[in-house]
């Protein structure tokens, strides 16, 4: 057990280091979290397994100290439980998606990564043919989404999958940007950190957690869409502040805090301090934003049908994207993805499968 266990809310004892506390966070966003998570946690483990994702050892050792279902089910509050497990089974994948990619790189897998790539977006297209896709990874995506896509109508199906094909790409991007060891600049990075940390698919998944498409001029909206962007940048700068010492001691290129130091001549403590300042303003800003996309949810409640399950909507989705800001900031601090100083090779995950991989 690795969430907090007593009740739907919690303070929590974990240490934070100060280099990376924020006050703001523990002091104004309570952290809560779904009342499914001890089911969600034993069945993402067991559907790891079952879709051969990890090895049994490592599902075993690793699973639930990465704390994967802590993070959604500290996020997508008020989301149906299948719904729920749909997106944590996800979440789940795109971790282990994103620990291929990086050995892919590390040990050079370039026609592997290339074939997976291509195969993701087919799968992406038509996941009912994929199911029994001999990468288990391919096969694994496939079920996911699947499920994903019936909670919903076609039209978010076809915007999840559009927004999906574009962080396949972006990920291509930085395979090719790691190889030939090019750090991107910091506005280079920034935009593309939006598609590789996957903003739009996280802030969709908002939606069948709440239990309603949002139409376009709902979504677009300045008033819904800059707190929804502001979240998602919070939770990829404060990732990028934590792995820093990771990414590091991975030889990567992709991090707010390098680019600094490689295009803004920052030191290490410099850039550092930039990207916490980054962090905090965006946490000031949401809290602002956040008033005007409630404000937002009031003008479409005008009394019809409709309005009242827009404003409806729009409420569970902006109290879910204030959730993301605490269930972000603990998870960092409680997975064992980012505790490098207890790894035996800082530059090698203990939880990833280091072998050859795909077929």
């Amino acid at each position: 057990m690795h969430a907090f266990s007593h009740g739907i809310t919690s303070s929590t004892a974990v240490a934070v280091p100060p280099s990376l506390a924020l006050p703001v966070i523990e002091d104004v966003f309570p952290r809560q979290l779904h009342p499914y998570w001890p089911k969600l946690q034993e069945k993402t483990r067991q559907w790891l397994l079952e879709k051969r994702l990890m090895p049994a050892d490592k599902v075993k050792e690793y699973a639930d100290g990465l704390c994967y279902t802590d993070l959604m089910a500290g996020y997508y509050l008020g989301a149906p439980d299948e719904v729920l497990q749909a997106i944590a089974d996800f979440s789940a994948w795109f971790f282990v998606w994103d620990d291929r990619h990086d050995r892919d790189i590390v040990h050079g897998r370039t026609g592997d990564w290339r074939r997976l790539r291509h195969r993701l977006h087919a799968a992406l297209d038509a996941p009912r043919h994929h199911l029994y896709h001999p990468d288990p990874l391919v096969a694994g995506f496939a079920d996911s989404v699947l499920r994903l896509y019936g909670f919903l109508p076609r039209t978010w199906n076809q915007r999840f999958a559009r927004h999906f094909h574009a962080v396949i790409e972006a990920y291509d991007r930085e395979f090719r940007n790691r190889t030939r060891g090019y750090i991107p600049d910091v506005a280079e990075y920034l935009a593309l950190r939006r598609l590789t940390f996957a903003h739009w698919i996280w802030t969709d998944l908002l939606e069948p957690s709440a239990g309603c498409e949002l139409p376009e001029d709902v979504r677009k909206n300045p008033a819904y869409r800059r707190p929804a962007l502001l979240s998602q940048e919070f939770a990829a700068w404060y990732n990028d502040l934590c792995s820093l010492p990771k990414e590091i001691a991975g030889d990567e290129v992709h991090n707010l805090g390098i680019s600094l130091i490689a295009h803004e001549g920052l030191s290490l403590e410099e850039a550092v301090e930039e990207v916490r300042r980054r962090v905090e303003e965006c946490i000031r800003e949401f809290l602002d934003a956040e008033q005007g996309a409630l404000r937002f949810a009031d003008e479409l409640d005008d009394g019809t049908v409709r309005g009242k399950e827009l404003g409806v909507a729009v409420r569970a989705c902006v109290g879910n994207m204030r959730n993301w800001f605490s269930s972000v900031y603990w998870f960092h601090h409680e997975s064992g993805r980012y505790m490098v100083d207890s790894w035996d090779d800082r530059s090698t995950p203990p939880y990833v499968n280091n072998e050859a991989a795909g077929e």
